[in-house]
């Protein structure tokens, strides 16, 4: 596979800034390989006419927007923030109540479809939290005390049948099997 391509991708479903070393690892090469692909896409994005740039502190490193076009993004996540849930919104929201703690990538294999848009509206609401996990690359996505609030309720364990829908059968075996999948 084309490791500028593999990076790329883990750049952009990254929801946090993420170490050459933790990448290399990740994808069984050495970091100084990771470097190299890391400045190829810093050459690629960064300059005015891109709309998506490779950000960095200096020790990690995410793909972001240009600067330049920050009142345009806080003119759009302001229109965007209020009004009604949608309906994919719902259902990951959903998704989160019932799965949590959650993965992206697992949101995706239960829904079917990209939810990293829905992810950031769900936080910039404050509906979910996206907690570092343990010994994972990606975070976990959790109800927040906010949605909590909204729902009237004290934990998620108060949801209706949560038991039965937490561990349902269905929903072990999609994940177990997509994950068997992209292990192979």
């Amino acid at each position: 596979m084309n490791l500028v391509s593999q990076i790329e991708s883990i750049l952009f479903v990254a929801s946090q800034p993420l170490k050459p070393r933790d990448m290399a690892r990740a994808l069984g090469v050495k970091e100084g390989e990771i470097k190299e692909v890391l400045a190829e896409l810093e050459s690629r994005y960064n300059h005015p006419g891109s709309g998506i740039h490779l950000l960095t502190d200096g020790e990690s490193f995410r793909l972001g927007t240009n600067p330049e076009n920050a009142e345009a993004i806080n003119s759009f996540v302001k229109e965007e923030a209020v009004g009604e849930l949608t309906k994919a919104q719902l259902e990951t929201l959903t998704v989160v109540a019932y799965r949590g703690p959650v993965t992206r990538p697992e949101l995706e294999q239960v829904r079917g479809v990209n939810c990293a848009l829905i992810i950031r509206n769900l936080l910039i609401r404050g509906l979910i939290n996206e907690v570092e996990a343990e010994n994972k690359i990606l975070p976990v996505y959790t109800l927040s005390f906010e949605a909590l609030r909204h729902l009237g309720i004290r934990s998620v364990a108060e949801l209706p049948d949560y038991d039965s829908l937490h561990a349902h059968e269905y929903l072990e075996q999609t994940l177990v099997k997509n994950q068997e999948a992209d292990t192979e």
